[in-house]
């Protein structure tokens, strides 16, 4: 998509349905809000699926050139000018610039006539006609009249699109008078083109500057600009001008016309009026309060107000624009700046906002100043304000004397791990990294720690251990960082052998105090976790007493843990609820990364759990908070791909899986595995046997080189099984049974119980051998999994089912489960499951209709029946038994679709055999 376009394809479907409608359609919104970049898309759409299209752009400078957009319109219908009445012909000619012009007055009524008749009859000669105008405030007032004209004396309308600039003061009318059509046949609808969020704001912004800025920054650029594209890109690229990004509490650049506009107007106030607004500005929320104990007279400010410059109300003093505090702050000069926040930081009673002010009028160290900074950053990191105490924190590091060096290096890690939280990578990976060089012993094996953290959270894992190794090494006799550190890297290390020593390291160096308490927990859950992927007894007592720890309160480490084990054993709310609660703790603090991680989590358990749609909408989110965060997308990749996949969406799923392939060839072991199953699945659900098969057979060799038993993410056996199958490699279908049935005995859980079945049933019919146990089994199975539970596990089993009965040539049990499947597929939305159905019941061939029109004796008998007579009455009468009579009533009901003797007197008022 055009990145001029993200996020805007809910307006664009809204507008052309519209058009097609013919509904007149107004694109409502400010100025760099995207509305041409919509007005020309939907031109596009229109011209590439065969519409007529009849547009004009005027631009500022085209207002003095009479009928300059006009001629744009009609220069597509020159070729109708000869059948025009003369004076019509005469005046479009003119307007086109194709004929001969004498020098008279031009007659705008004539012109007006000539374009309504030469829409009217493009309108008949091309039904799919759209006329475009952009920017209509900018159309030169011959041209408006006659377009206007000719609209409201057209009989029947074309398709119209026009956009229309809001927020101006007086508003801007409705152009074309297009909500004023005197017949009432045409209701404008007016589609607001809105802010966009921050994630698309992000897209665009990539897309524009060619790189990525940090999440934080993002969501700054989107609340100054106000959600408007064109403001944020000018914002951005201002800032991309600067020596380094501005800080979280630093103003960013304020545009050159605005900061003209602002200087003017406080030139012209009072020296007192204009002391007030610059230390309004300086304040995080101005109100009265302090701006009199900063010794602001009463009444100070309203020359500022009626200047339009700011809003005083009893409570707080707002600036009529959310930039022109910036535009203030930026005009005072640096002395007469500090001045001020000394003022007001003697003045405040809020104690974040004194330190906010001391630190900004400091010029030297100062460790009372230093220390106040540092517990507002602790408080504003408890509030999930991470990015901002960032800042705070690594102010207060500059300000902390040297003496005090202790202090001065807990503050700055403490800083690169708020950057880590607010998501901004980059920044904290650059200041770990110098920290790291400058520091030495614990402190420097913290630093490593934490650079180790940004490259796990970035889908680095080579880099994340090697590091952490590192860090390892330089804690030294420090037990408690130990702990910490080896915890890490039991969550860095994918290979379950090394992960448990590090977690048994761990749990050795740590106790259940409460300062241990977050590292112990996490260190417990994980080497669960290692223990069931090595395949080993799940040993639950662990998770238990894990959970125990915890509290209520999710590990911040291996929080999702236990959400991964229990969508592993299919119990889905479980895993769902746990997920919902780490998601709330994550916005409630301002952490990304576990959000991040929640909402992947949350994607594939919905995935699982066949609810393809909150599976897309948390698979959406998270990959839009991960291209903020700059993540690797490996596994936001990998979900979107297997959802597509399901879906029918096989190119899109298979572009996903080229993209896993290129982290495979660099050697990235859990990309491989990912990249793997996708192309297994993506070449099954084509019908690629041995593709499939071959992809499947590799993950299961590097799942068997890493040591991994129990991959509990991934359940590719018995599709392997299929794929083998399908490819006639049914030696490598019995080992890869083989393999599932020992997976099961080890964890039997519903997805291998409903595998171990389809499968039995799948290799039963592609030997030949009767299938009957088999599809015994396999019912069994379904029963025994409730229909909530997998339902596209279920729906499998049943496609498997009629390929069996298909092989042996029992027809009506094959279309009775194929039907069955297909309804099943098409209620989940898994399209490329319900192809494959349609094609097996293809090959079945189409039924024999039965006979519906009733025999001589099967309607004597049904008449008699109809009068209420007896089956031993009507055998009398007809000379045959009772049982004859009940055989033919049974095909009488089935002929004539009904299932009782009572409906019998209805269905006999019709003629014979209907």
């Amino acid at each position: 998509m055009d990145a001029a376009l993200v996020g805007r394809d809910a307006v664009v479907e809204r507008v052309w349905r519209a058009l097609a409608a013919g509904t007149p359609v107004l694109l409502d919104g400010p100025s760099g809000i995207g509305k041409t970049a919509l007005w020309r898309a939907v031109l596009d759409h229109a011209r590439r699926t065969g519409w007529r299209v009849l547009s004009a752009a005027p631009t500022e400078a085209e207002t003095a050139l009479p009928y300059a957009a006009l001629a744009d319109v009609l220069r597509p219908l020159a070729d109708a000018l000869p059948g025009l009445p003369a004076p019509q012909r005469a005046a479009a000619d003119m307007v086109l610039l194709t004929g001969e012009h004498d020098g008279a007055a031009v007659d705008e009524r004539a012109v007006g006539a000539a374009t309504r008749t030469l829409l009217d009859t493009a309108v008949t000669d091309a039904p799919r006609l759209l006329l475009a105008v952009d920017d209509p405030q900018w159309l030169d007032p011959p041209s408006a009249r006659a377009l206007r004209f000719a609209l409201r004396r057209l009989s029947r309308w074309p398709a119209v699109l026009a956009t229309h600039r809001t927020g101006e003061n007086p508003p801007a009318p409705v152009p074309l008078g297009l909500d004023d059509d005197p017949t009432g046949r045409h209701p404008l609808l007016r589609a607001d083109v809105p802010p966009l969020p921050a994630p698309d704001l992000h897209r665009i912004l990539q897309a524009r500057l060619g790189g990525t800025l940090s999440r934080p920054l993002v969501e700054r650029l989107a609340r100054d600009a106000d959600g408007n594209p064109l403001l944020a890109v000018e914002l951005a690229r201002a800032v991309l001008r600067l020596p380094r990004p501005p800080a979280h509490d630093e103003d960013l650049p304020v545009p050159s016309s605005l900061r003209r506009l602002l200087a003017e107007t406080l030139r012209t106030l009072p020296g007192p009026s204009r002391e007030a607004v610059r230390l309004a500005a300086l304040l995080t929320v101005p109100d009265m309060r302090d701006l009199t104990a900063a010794g602001v007279p009463p009444g100070a400010l309203d020359a500022a107000e009626d200047a339009g410059l700011v809003v005083v109300t009893p409570s707080r003093i707002s600036f009529a624009h959310p930039r022109y505090a910036a535009a203030v702050r930026e005009s005072i000069p640096p002395g007469a700046r500090r001045r001020l926040h000394a003022v007001l930081a003697r003045a405040v009673a809020d104690p974040d906002e004194r330190a906010r002010q001391l630190a900004r009028c400091a010029v030297a160290p100062d460790a009372d100043v230093a220390a106040d900074l540092a517990a507002a950053a602790a408080r504003q990191r408890m509030r999930g304000a991470a990015a901002l105490a960032a800042d705070w924190y690594a102010r207060a590091a500059e300000l902390t004397p040297p003496a005090a060096t202790a202090d001065r290096n807990r503050r700055r890690l403490d800083a690169v791990q708020c950057r880590i939280d607010s998501g901004d990578y980059a920044a904290a990976g650059r200041a770990a990294e110098a920290a790291a060089a400058e520091l030495a012993g614990a402190e420097r094996g913290e630093a490593l720690l934490l650079r180790a953290l940004v490259a796990w959270c970035a889908d680095d894992l080579v880099t994340a251990v090697r590091v952490a190794e590192q860090a390892l090494a330089a804690a030294g006799g420090d037990g408690h960082l130990a702990g910490r550190i080896h915890t890490h890297l039991t969550m860095f290390h994918d290979q379950p052998e090394a992960a448990r020593a590090h977690a048994r390291a761990a749990i050795a160096r740590l106790s259940d105090r409460d300062d241990h308490r977050p590292l112990l927990t996490a260190a417990l859950l994980l080497l669960f976790f290692h223990e069931v992927r090595a395949g080993g007894e799940a040993p639950t007592g662990l998770l238990d007493r894990a959970l125990a720890l915890e509290a209520g309160e999710p590990s911040y480490l291996a929080g999702s843990v236990p959400a991964i084990w229990w969508k592993a054993v299919d119990d889905h709310d479980r895993a769902r609820a746990r997920l919902h609660l780490m998601l709330d703790r994550a916005v409630a603090r301002g952490d990304d990364p576990l959000r991040h991680e929640a909402l992947t989590h949350l994607g594939e358990t919905e995935l699982l759990a066949g609810r393809f749609a909150e599976a897309g909408t948390h698979i959406a989110a998270a990959r839009d908070l991960g291209e903020q965060l700059g993540t690797g997308l490996v596994g936001e990749s990998w979900l979107a791909g297997m959802l597509d996949a399901h879906r029918g969406r096989l190119a899109r799923a298979g572009a996903a899986a080229a993209g896993l392939r290129r982290d495979d060839d660099r050697g990235d072991t859990w990309s491989r595995r990912l990249h793997r199953q996708l192309a297994g699945l993506v070449a099954l659900a084509s019908g690629e046997w041995a593709t499939a098969a071959a992809a499947y057979g590799s993950l299961a060799a590097d799942l068997d080189g890493s040591g991994i038993a129990e991959p509990l993410g991934q359940r590719f056996e018995p599709d392997w099984i299929e794929a083998c199958v399908g490819a006639g490699d049914l030696d490598t279908a019995h080992a890869a049974l083989d393999r599932l049935a020992r997976r099961h005995g080890r964890l039997p859980r519903p997805w291998t119980t409903l595998g171990l079945a389809r499968s039995r049933v799948l290799l039963a019919g592609a030997t030949g051998a009767d299938p009957g146990e088999a599809l015994d089994a396999l019912a069994q199975a379904r029963a025994a999994v409730p229909e909530a539970v997998l339902p596209l596990d279920r729906a499998r089993c049943l496609l498997a089912a009629g390929q069996a009965y298909r092989r042996v040539r029992r027809r009506r049990e094959a279309r009775a489960a194929l039907d069955a499947a297909v309804a099943e597929f098409d209620a989940l939305g898994a399209s490329a499951f319900a192809d494959r159905a349609r094609a097996e019941l293809g090959r079945i061939g189409a039924r024999t209709p039965a006979p519906t029109t009733l025999t001589a004796t099967e309607e004597r008998v049904a008449r008699l029946a109809a009068r209420g007579q007896t089956n031993r009455l009507i055998a009398d009468a007809l000379y045959i038994s009772p049982k004859t009579v009940e055989a033919n009533l049974a095909r009488v009901y089935r002929k004539l679709g009904i299932a009782s003797r009572a409906e019998l007197g209805a269905a006999m008022g019709r003629p014979p055999g209907q």
